[in-house]
């Protein structure tokens, strides 16, 4: 076992991190890096969200990662041909010299983070190497896959971590003698957060924080579907070949602990009043005369005793808790570790969803899941469906899990900050 718990992969199957040339905005050519960012593709809240990054600059990564057209090919069409004439106009323009890159967020409430983005080697389940955390969903893994295909470039890096320690000492000298640097670029962006860029090209350094990276493995702390894409990807190209590697950004989570956040789910179709009445008999429900931050506080006391979640929509909150045991019992996989089949995500999904209210949830026709806790609660009261509030889950019990090889139900987790899409890109068209 290594210092993570996870089980040691061989020398040469560790994470294999390479540099390459980033392709990244030239300033002079954008009215600011700030405008032309955006948080990853499944962060955007669409439409509201999309809009505005779409208007905040006519060059924002989001008309790439997010193109907008009457149909899926068309969209991933649209989305080459803009970044071609992005290429040819010189508003992305790519780095001279291949490296590694070091990246920064910082916020005013003290968070900072810091971490290492290259090209990994996209490896194999069985090499447990990336230890993926969550289920995926094939219709995304698809969509990601076809714009891939059109762009022949990595958009945004995926966020993975691993747990440093005294054989990663040169890495992590390196990305704190970096960052008292003159960075590459700096910008703010709207939500508060400051993100600095370094390029690292030495290829001594760079070789000695390979050479670290390669005793150990990563979890993937966000982009389970990019990283399926990748995969996908790999087996479609005869290797060796561009398409062996994927944009990953690595940060040590001993020196940089992540915040963990929920992702709350939107049942379209689904009246908050038509949801109430079907938990009748077999889940507690409670309305709550409360603001959201004090009923997100209420769900925090009601989830350190159990399954507990929270309804919004018809401008009140309900605390849904204490299920049915029986309900669970016919409900819920048992071929799964009990750390699992206790997970708020599987009682929802196995329980709430596919016996309760009836909800298919392989479709954002019926089910929306979304970050951000006040813009699902707005929605849900706007359109008239349900908002599902959850309590975030706690990142022992994701590496548990991940240890074991078990991977917990979609969109269960919310690891952060995430990178800022737009600060650099890496093409594999040569």
């Amino acid at each position: 076992m290594n210092s993570a718990g996870h089980p040691e992969a061989t020398a040469h199957r560790g994470l294999e991190l390479t540099p390459f040339r980033g392709l990244r905005y030239d300033p002079d050519r954008v009215g600011s890096l700030a405008a032309v960012t955006s948080p990853p593709y499944d962060v955007v809240v669409r439409p509201d969200g999309l809009l505005h990054l779409e208007s905040a600059d006519p060059h924002n990564i989001v008309r790439l990662i997010l193109p907008q057209a009457d149909t899926p090919e068309e969209r991933h069409r649209q989305a080459a041909r803009t970044l071609r004439r992005w290429l040819a106009e010189g508003v992305l323009t790519t780095d001279p010299e291949p490296g590694l890159y070091v990246y920064e967020q910082r916020a005013d409430d003290g968070l900072l983070q810091r971490g290492i983005i290259g090209a990994l080697r996209v490896s194999d389940p069985d090499e447990q190497v990336v230890l993926p955390h969550e289920d995926v969903m094939p219709h995304v893994v698809a969509d990601r896959a076809a714009l891939m295909r059109a762009t022949s470039t990595n958009l945004e890096p995926l966020l993975l971590t691993y747990r440093g320690d005294d054989t990663t000492a040169a890495t992590s000298a390196l990305v704190e003698h970096t960052a008292e640097q003159p960075p590459l670029l700096a910008t703010t962006t709207e939500d508060g957060y400051r993100h600095r860029l370094w390029s690292v090209t030495d290829p001594g350094t760079v070789g000695r924080v390979r050479a670290e990276l390669a005793r150990h493995q990563a979890l993937i702390a966000d982009g389970h579907h990019r990283w399926a894409t990748y995969r996908t990807l790999r087996a479609e190209h005869p290797s060796p070949s561009p398409w062996d590697h994927g944009l990953v950004l690595l940060v040590d989570t001993v020196r940089y602990p992540l915040r963990v956040r929920a992702i709350h789910r939107l049942l379209h179709d689904l009246p908050v009043r038509d949801a109430v009445t079907a938990l009748d008999g077999h889940f507690r429900v409670r309305r709550l005369e409360t603001p959201l931050d004090e009923s997100l506080r209420t769900l925090a006391e009601a989830a350190g005793t159990g399954n507990a979640f929270l309804l919004a929509g018809d401008g009140a909150f309900h605390l849904v808790d204490r299920p049915d045991p029986a309900l669970l019992a016919r409900t819920v996989p048992t071929d799964r570790p009990e750390a699992w089949r206790t997970l708020d995500a599987t009682v929802l999904h196995s329980t709430l969803l596919a016996h309760v209210w009836r909800v298919p949830d392989d479709s954002a026709a019926h089910v929306s899941y979304i970050h951000d806790t006040a813009a699902t609660v707005e929605k849900a009261e706007r359109d008239g469906g349900t908002a599902v509030l959850m309590h975030p889950v706690r990142e022992e019990a994701v590496r548990e899990l991940a240890r074991q090889g078990v991977t917990m139900p979609r969109k269960s987790t919310s690891f952060g900050p995430k990178p800022a899409s737009g600060l650099v890109l890496r093409t594999l068209d040569g």
